[in-house]
């Protein structure tokens, strides 16, 4: 039997996940992204762009297509997303996995300032000029539009557009993963003095968070958005073991 898998993606562990069910033979699984990246890596399974119309969208595609599982493994910030996959499996009687990747959890030396929404960050900049790094959404960062007073280095992987209605910020076109040594480069080649970060967690993109606490500059974090409660892993291979203990059950496997 081959069992099909839709895999809500957008993260490395997305793809990662994608790659390793790719040569299976006993499930047909589909990468679906939200096409928020202009050019996103090429994928090895079928790949899906765009949204389905909210969770009854969604519902009506998992039983239209026969979806057998449902994998949530985007962004730890994509909280309606996650919503969304949660409401439209219950409706659509579909199991769901999802990827939580951990959050950092701030160690010696971090100088940290937690907030709970990007707004908030713009306000916890405060009224000075700052020198300030922006890794956030390209969506996102229209909101430090309300703060013109500092300067602004924004990266992303397409570029922002239209362009912040601020007198002084540059942009930076890079996708991660990014070291500590050329964060910290790039830092100091910029005059930074605040960096701007949501909790992804991962190594892909600690390294600005490294950077910043060797090089005493401040981080305005925003916290993580409440996700819901269905089964999890914390890693792509501990989320593959239970794919494979749906795909096999016990019985099958003779364990």
């Amino acid at each position: 039997m081959t069992h099909r898998i839709l895999i809500l993606g957008g993260t490395t562990e997305a793809r990662q996940l994608a790659g390793k069910l790719a040569g299976r033979a006993d499930c047909s699984a589909t990468l679906s992204l939200a096409g928020r990246t202009e050019s996103p890596v090429a994928q090895g399974v079928p790949v899906r762009s765009g949204g389905f119309g909210g969770a009854d969208g969604l519902a009506a595609y998992l039983r239209e297509t026969g979806t057998d599982l449902l994998i949530d493994a985007t962004h730890p910030y994509a909280a309606q997303i996650s919503a969304n996959a949660a409401q439209a499996a219950r409706v659509a009687r579909v199991p769901i996995l999802a990827l939580r990747r951990p959050g950092w959890e701030p160690v010696e030396g971090d100088r940290w300032t937690l907030v709970d929404k990007v707004g908030d960050a713009v306000q916890a900049l405060g009224p000075t000029p700052r020198r300030v790094f922006l890794a956030l959404g390209r969506q996102e960062v229209a909101a430090f539009e309300a703060a013109p007073r500092h300067h602004y280095l924004v990266r992303s992987v397409d570029p922002v557009e239209p362009a912040l209605a601020v007198p002084d910020a540059s942009y930076l076109l890079a996708r991660g993963p990014f070291r500590e040594a050329e964060e910290r480069a790039l830092f100091q080649e910029h005059r930074i003095d605040v960096v701007v970060s949501k909790n992804s967690g991962g190594e892909a993109t600690y390294g600005k968070i490294a950077a910043a606490r060797a090089l005493g500059i401040d981080v305005v974090m925003v916290r993580r958005p409440a996700l819901p409660d269905v089964p999890s892993a914390e890693t792509v291979e501990a989320l593959a073991a239970m794919v494979d203990h749906f795909v096999r059950p016990v019985d099958e496997r003779g364990v």
